[in-house]
């Protein structure tokens, strides 16, 4: 069986994935280890990093060294990169800094012999971008036959994949070449609303569900299906309809309206692009990735309404899960037989001695309670806010119960406490977890199990009210289900909390604060207690506590004291 390190170094998000014996073995990203989110500077081409310290964590959690590395797969591949036009074009690809990046990505096996001493960069393969992506979804979903769409800003002369996979063989059946590029769109309009491009789109979905579709009409003559599977998008100047933001700017309803407008003709165009693939296919189940398959909103519009069955999304959809993708291909061409990617916590990980160890290196004596469950549903429904470590790590931007910030959610000011804490725009909802058993109870519609927070679902009328702190201004919410045998200690936490509230749900966001990567080790996490106003650390078997001050020993609200 092949071992293959990918490695993803090109636009954003820096990352290396491991498959070894046929299954991942490890992933993660090298924001979690340089603590510069998305690997972004103000330097467009450090950008381009490459991942070392994820590739030497990837190598000595599989007990590996350079040499033994059948194939290093690189998620880029220069020969298909166009070359530049004049940078007076109006052209995606002609701008100062692509020549420097194909020059880069062409060097990336010199790069690579040197990062890893030992490794023959003879052993570097280069994986075009998009095929990693689509790779990183259907051969990690296990499926051996479905359809798969890769939509993102782009890739070396593309925006979009879409194809069928029959016995595990990607046929591809169309592309859209740039400039036209859904995500690029999504990305200006981020950028034009305030905040950072290839970093905040996230906070746009949010947006637009407090606004209303008021520009539809004008942005479906802008941006079109063209009915042979790709898309078209025309210059589109988004100050016509609302006034660009600087960051910390406040928005108006026409910002909210233009948000909204721009995520629905979104999803109208998925879906005339997933109908068609539909068509051509005929197959049941879809595999999606691809920084706009992030788009929970869409992807449940997709679900809901699209023609296929199944969707199963790439966790680290974005371009970090290029890196897992590009070894994932290149491991089954060279004939591996692959596992299915079972679980996204394939990060860093400590003992409980090592933990302690870290403990006592900061001063900290913490407590070892008899169960770790049961005194952190009591921290939770007395109303505290626990910063939640356990076990490796995530890869992908969703925080699934490993690195995880803490809450009750049955007092909707605990919304705005959580945004406070991350420095967060309280406009930003945050999510429920909740074990499988008991979703179909609290939610109407989207898909279960939900476990990697990649859809949106209904919450009952009845649990509205019960449950308001990660309830969107719509009425939805971005849940993640616990499978108890996959994740015993989190589904105990939440057993615990319900036997004490009722309430079989707890509120479940990143452990970081604004600006930061999700913490990922110790030192990050005792960091994060140091600086943001939590309750407690519950650490593996530990719990550390924040000292109270005099007079605020009781926080709850008035109603739960009582």
């Amino acid at each position: 069986m092949p071992t293959v390190l990918g490695i993803n170094a090109v636009f954003h998000d820096p990352a290396a994935a491991l498959v070894a014996g046929g299954r991942i073995v490890a992933a993660a990203e090298e924001e979690r280890f340089s603590r510069r989110k998305h690997g972004k500077s103000a330097v467009p081409f450090a950008t381009w990093e490459l991942p070392e310290a994820a590739m030497r964590f990837c190598l000595r959690h599989g007990g590996l060294a350079p040499a033994d590395l059948d194939a290093v797969a690189y998620s880029y591949d220069p020969a298909l990169a166009e070359a530049p036009r004049s940078i007076h074009d109006d052209d995606i690809t002609a701008d100062a800094w692509e020549p420097l990046r194909t020059l880069y990505a062409r060097r990336a096996p010199s790069f690579l012999a040197t990062a890893l001493p030992g490794l023959d960069p003879q052993r570097v393969v280069f994986v075009a971008h998009h095929v990693a992506h689509a790779a990183s979804a259907y051969l990690a979903a296990g499926w051996e036959d479905c359809a798969v769409l890769v939509c993102d800003g782009r890739g070396e002369r593309a925006s979009m994949l879409a194809g069928h996979v029959r016995g595990g063989t990607l046929e591809v059946l169309a592309t859209q070449p740039l400039p036209h590029s859904l995500g690029f769109l999504y990305s200006a309009l981020t950028e034009h609303l305030g905040f950072r491009r290839d970093s905040d789109e996230y906070k746009v979905m949010a947006m637009a569900s407090y606004g209303r579709p008021a520009y539809l009409a004008e942005l479906r003559e802008l941006v079109r299906a063209d009915g042979c599977g790709g898309f078209a998008v025309a210059p589109i100047d988004l100050g016509r309809w609302a006034p660009a933001l600087r960051s910390g700017d406040e928005w108006r309803p026409e910002h909210a309206d233009l948000a909204c407008s721009v995520q629905t003709r979104l999803e109208e165009v998925l879906l005339e692009l997933v109908g068609l693939l539909h068509e051509r296919t005929g197959e049941r189940d879809l595999a999606m990735a691809g920084g706009v398959a992030l788009n929970c909103v869409a992807n449940t519009r997709l679900l809901e309404e699209g023609p296929f069955d199944r969707i199963w999304v790439q966790p680290a959809a974005g371009d970090a899960g290029t890196a897992l993708g590009a070894a994932l291909w290149v491991a089954r061409d060279r004939g591996g037989r692959l596992a299915p990617m079972g679980t996204a916590d394939l990060g860093p990980g400590w003992t409980d001695g090592e933990l302690l160890g870290w403990l006592h290196a900061a001063g900290i004596e913490p407590e070892r309670p008899p169960d770790v469950a049961e005194a952190t549903a009591e921290i939770l429904a007395a109303d505290g806010i626990v910063a939640w470590f356990q076990g490796r790590s995530e890869f992908g931007p969703r925080a699934l119960g490993h690195r995880s910030l803490l809450a009750n959610p049955a007092y909707e000011r605990n919304l705005e406490r959580l945004n406070d804490v991350k420095g967060r725009e309280q406009f930003r909802p945050v999510a429920p977890m909740v074990t499988l058993e008991r979703a179909p109870d609290i939610f109407t519609r989207g898909p279960l199990p939900s476990p990697y927070m990649l859809f949106t679902h209904g919450v009952r009328e009845e649990w509205r009210t019960r449950i308001p702190a990660v309830v969107h201004v719509d009425g939805s919410a971005r849940a993640q289900t616990v499978d108890r045998r996959e994740e015993p200690l989190m589904a105990a936490v939440i057993d615990a909390f319900e036997r004490r509230t009722g309430v079989p749900v707890l509120v479940n966001t990143s452990l970081n604060t604004a600006g930061r990567p999700m913490v990922d080790d110790p030192r990050d996490a005792l960091e994060c207690l140091g600086s943001a106003p939590v309750d407690a650390l519950v650490i593996g078997p530990y719990v550390v506590r924040r000292p109270v001050a005099v007079g605020t020993q009781d926080r709850r609200p008035a109603e739960v004291a009582a």
